[in-house]
């Protein structure tokens, strides 16, 4: 295991945060409107490039209904079911021969 100095805190703060956010059903919209912050703040939280502070930590997991210390927990996570569809990718249309 690597050393936790050597690990990007904010990348294991965002890993976290995506986690319990996920378990909670919650969209970053919904986690943003409990924090009274734009979406784009929780995203950028969640990609790791932000670095919070502990004023926002604390908000984060009141919104989460979680511990603080659970945002900055470096053990390994599995991954959360979500009851989202999978995305569906777009192809493009099939062309018919006409029959001459």
């Amino acid at each position: 295991m690597r050393s936790i100095l050597r690990m990007d805190i904010r990348r294991i703060f965002g890993a976290n945060l995506r986690h319990y956010r996920l378990a909670a059903g919650l969209s970053q919209e919904a986690v943003a409107e409990r924090m009274g912050v734009d979406r784009a703040h929780v995203s950028s939280m969640e990609r790791g490039s932000q670095n919070v502070t502990l004023i926002t930590l604390w908000h984060l997991a009141d919104a989460l209904k979680i511990q603080p210390a659970d945002l900055l927990d470096t053990t390994p996570k599995p991954p959360v079911e979500t009851s989202r569809p999978a995305r569906r990718r777009l192809s493009a249309p099939v062309r018919r021969r006409r029959n001459t």
